[in-house]
């Protein structure tokens, strides 16, 4: 049963305690990644073989087998599929950025925006299939403009992809998809092997097999975020059903064992209303063994004195999904800080961001939204900057680079300075 806490001096250092997750798998996950280096796709196959029980002799997924998931998918899910991909695409376009050029007295400075080549998505394809991240992770990347987009999903026993991960993948204009997962997926995309080409940044959640090869291969690569269990926070008021802020904490208990599902609220009858309502729930779910777990060891209510208090509770976790069930949400909008995203009204359930909306559904977690942002169209480029000075617009400045440099002892930064405006 979750667990009803009252905020105040005495508890505040428990209830901002984030879940512990930590797992000692580093050399676990280095073996694997020395072993994808050394043996390439012969590593690949066998660690399908160990983790997947597939046995496959292709790693890439054909056109003929995009084509044959695609024609497998039920029309109307197709279609919000689309639709789900129309929002996506209209939100993310607003991200994108424009170089710019500064032009004065003889001097040009400015700055250019380049996509990376290569980017590798990772989803993953264990508990159960999330074509949505597809759709979030691949979107952004042709936003962006990069050339090459590759796909990394586990295989199902039988050596085929979920068709829904596919037809998502084909909506979202993926252009290669190769049938591997975990840290053996991550490794492959960071060097390379005779099948799967290396890739300059990879982005999407995984277990923490995978989040740990993301770390460490982060340097040789560039990754999104270390992404850690899901976690919801919900500060509402008395007014708020008690049903819905059931379903809202269970919608992320049902990802993960190790979730976080919190509710904050000032009124202690809602608070035990939700606390009942758990419990109605849980039982109705298919996942129910995971999102029990999840609330028994990770669930919170937290009782505040008001609404004011719960924004700053808010604020020290730093929630990957905050939504404020309140009358009047937008104002209290610019009070929250640390958020993966936020959603507003009694009537903005979690899923939305999940599936429809149109923002990213990859989300900052273990209180990292403090500073870090959520996955966009600026996690795909890169910028370089440029600068040109003629001749009169160098004399005019080489005496105080030069001076500059002597202060931080460089004389050779100060001679390539003056050396131009020396007579020869």
């Amino acid at each position: 049963m979750i667990k009803i806490l009252k905020y105040g001096k005495e508890t505040e250092a428990s209830i901002l305690a984030q879940p512990e997750t930590a797992q000692n798998i580093e050399d676990i996950v280095a073996d694997i990644i020395y072993d994808v280096r050394k043996r390439g796709d012969a590593a690949l196959f066998e660690y399908c073989r160990c983790f997947d029980k597939a046995e496959l002799t292709e790693l890439a997924v054909s056109n003929a087998e995009i084509d044959a998931a695609v024609a497998s998918v039920e029309p109307r899910f197709l279609e919000i599929l689309r639709k789900a991909a129309e929002n996506i695409r209209a939100f993310h376009a607003q991200q994108k950025r424009q170089g710019f050029q500064i032009e004065k007295d003889g001097t040009v400075v400015g700055q250019k925006i380049i996509p990376v080549d290569r980017a590798g998505l990772y989803v993953p394809g264990g508990t159960a299939a999330y074509p949505s991240t597809v759709l979030m992770d691949a979107i952004p990347a042709k936003i962006a403009g990069v050339q090459e987009v590759v796909m990394v999903t586990p295989p199902r026993a039988d050596g085929t992809v979920n068709p829904v991960i596919l037809a998502a993948a084909k909506i979202a204009g993926v252009d290669k998809i190769f049938k591997v997962g975990g840290a053996q997926a991550i490794a492959a995309l960071t060097y390379g092997t005779e099948s799967i080409p290396k890739v300059d940044k990879i982005v999407g959640p995984g277990n923490a097999y995978v989040a740990e090869a993301k770390k460490q291969v982060f340097g040789k690569v560039s990754i999104d975020m270390i992404a850690g269990p899901s976690e919801i926070m919900i500060i509402c008021d008395g007014k708020t059903d008690p049903r819905y802020a059931a379903a809202d904490l269970l919608s992320q208990a049902e990802h993960d064992k190790m979730a976080s599902a919190i509710l904050v609220t000032d009124s202690e009858a809602l608070a035990y209303a939700v606390q009942a309502e758990l419990e109605k729930q849980i039982p109705q779910l298919k996942r129910s063994e995971i999102a029990r777990a999840s609330i028994d060891s990770n669930g919170k209510i937290i009782l505040v004195a008001d609404i004011d208090t719960a924004i700053t509770v808010a604020n020290a976790i730093a929630p990957e999904h905050l939504e404020l069930c309140l009358d009047e949400p937008m104002a209290y909008l610019d009070k929250i800080r640390h958020a993966g995203s936020v959603f507003l009204g009694r009537n903005c359930p979690e899923a939305l961001g999940d599936y429809f909306a149109g923002p990213n559904h990859t989300l900052p977690t273990s209180g990292t939204a403090k500073f870090s942002s959520p996955l966009s169209v600026d996690d795909f480029i890169k910028k370089t900057q440029f600068i040109y000075y003629t001749r009169e617009a160098l004399e005019k400045v080489a005496e105080d680079v030069a001076y500059f440099a002597e202060a931080e002892g460089l004389t050779a930064h100060a001679k390539s300075a003056v050396i131009r405006i020396q007579e020869a």
